[in-house]
């Protein structure tokens, strides 16, 4: 129900907007509107039909590993967390594989991967879903909790805004020892701080104990481990540490791969059939996305060229304005609230900021981190449960927001701590 009035919000505000704008005088935004909407839809079937292959692929392999007994092993060494943090779902299910494989490309950037493995955990976790008061199309306890954590998902290594960086730093002339990958250390606190916010405000929600020490000292303990490794990292040549990057990712992936191929054939099973049976399987979950993703991106096309993105943004820079506040985050603020709607546009967005203001600014930097440490909060929640038929997201949209709220707010903070 809370997609169903944001979407039709969206589609209001824009045409009221594209009305007042027409009615001063402005030609031309009827058309903009219209252009937006059937970009919208190509872009959401162009989205769709790109991931088919790679869920067939990666779900493919998923029923290689399940069949193989290797997801029911992930399940197993992630159960006292998950158990906590999804006590509706049984010890040994699925389920807790399919998620843990879902973070972990996460926690990589690999979120090529990292999308057909969520959305095989968001089946599993229909299938679970079969109790629940409101039925089948409302999202359970334990689905509004892995969504969540997607949309403020852990990111270890920003790859892809590490590289864009490194080439727009070379356009400007800074050479190669400009250190694109000084955003690790900032980026990874904030990202641990919007996932700690989301998961503690779903947690107040579902009434969950999340202040017993058994969660909290793994969290923790995970947390310090991951801050090291990122401080370590950051030490390095930018150059150096996108190599680690890069092949810590294909390393993971190929090992994956690997691991579920030998163990299938160690067990006797027949891999082929195994992986032709689950492709079938993410081939009908892309297909089943369509509609929700173009729904989505059409709403969001229009809000955007009706103008309405522009106008909360100078509302903001005159409030901050007003209360005598520094406003040098204000260029890297666009980037934040469209990530919530966009991947695409944020990133357009963010590039812009980086060769307006300059890479080594501190509103370059500043987006660059607020790029590498949110995510497509819609995006995810349209796609992931679009793909199970689930239409009521109950509290899942607030918390989302909220994490993504908390995770800004937090960005801004750090950079003016770490940054300047």
């Amino acid at each position: 129900m809370a997609l169903n009035w944001i979407w039709i919000g969206f589609f209001l505000t824009a045409f009221i907007t594209a009305i007042v704008r027409w009615w001063l005088g402005e030609d031309g935004i009827f058309q903009a509107l219209l252009t937006a909407m059937f970009d919208g839809a190509r872009s959401g079937f162009e989205i769709s039909l790109g991931l088919a292959g790679i869920m067939a692929l990666w779900l493919g392999l998923m029923r290689v590993g399940e069949k193989a007994g290797m997801i029911e092993l992930l399940a197993r060494v992630a159960s006292p967390l998950l158990t906590r943090l999804f006590p509706g779902v049984p010890k040994g299910h699925p389920a807790q594989g399919a998620m843990t494989m879902n973070i972990s490309a996460n926690l990589l950037g690999l979120d090529n991967a990292a999308t057909p493995l969520g959305l095989k955990a968001m089946r599993e976790l229909q299938s679970l879903n079969t109790d629940n008061k409101d039925g089948p199309e409302a999202a359970s306890n334990a689905q509004i909790m892995f969504v969540v954590m997607n949309t403020a998902g852990l990111t270890l290594i920003p790859t892809s805004v590490i590289a864009i960086r490194q080439s727009v730093a070379l356009k400007q002339g800074l050479g190669a020892n400009f250190n694109a990958a000084d955003i690790f250390l900032p980026t990874l606190i904030v990202t641990f701080i919007s996932l700690l916010a989301g998961v503690m405000a779903v947690a107040v929600c579902q009434r969950l104990p999340i202040w017993r020490a058994k969660l909290l000292v793994p969290v923790l303990l995970v947390g310090g481990v991951l801050v090291a490794a990122v401080a370590a990292l950051a030490r390095l040549p930018a150059e150096q540490a996108a190599r680690i990057a890069g092949t810590t990712g294909a390393a993971f992936i190929l090992g994956i791969v690997m691991l579920f191929l030998v163990v299938g054939a160690w067990r006797r099973v027949n891999v082929y059939d195994a992986f032709i049976e689950g492709a079938k399987e993410g081939f009908g979950v892309a297909i089943q996305i369509v509609p929700f993703l173009i729904a989505i991106l059409v709403a969001i096309g229009v809000f955007r060229a009706a103008g309405c993105m522009d106008a909360i943004l100078a509302a903001i820079g005159s409030g901050v304005t007003a209360l005598g506040w520094n406003t040098d985050f204000l260029p890297a603020l666009p980037v934040g609230l469209m990530k919530v709607l966009s991947g695409a546009g944020a990133r357009g967005l963010m590039i812009d900021v980086l060769q307006t203001y300059g890479v080594d600014s501190f509103a370059g930097r500043l987006a660059a981190i607020v790029q590498g440490s949110t995510e497509t909060t819609f995006y995810v929640l349209a796609v992931y449960f679009g793909s199970v038929g689930v239409r009521h997201t109950r509290h899942a949209l607030a918390c989302a927001l909220f994490a993504d709220a908390v995770g800004l707010i937090a960005a801004i903070g750090v950079g003016y701590a770490m940054l300047r």
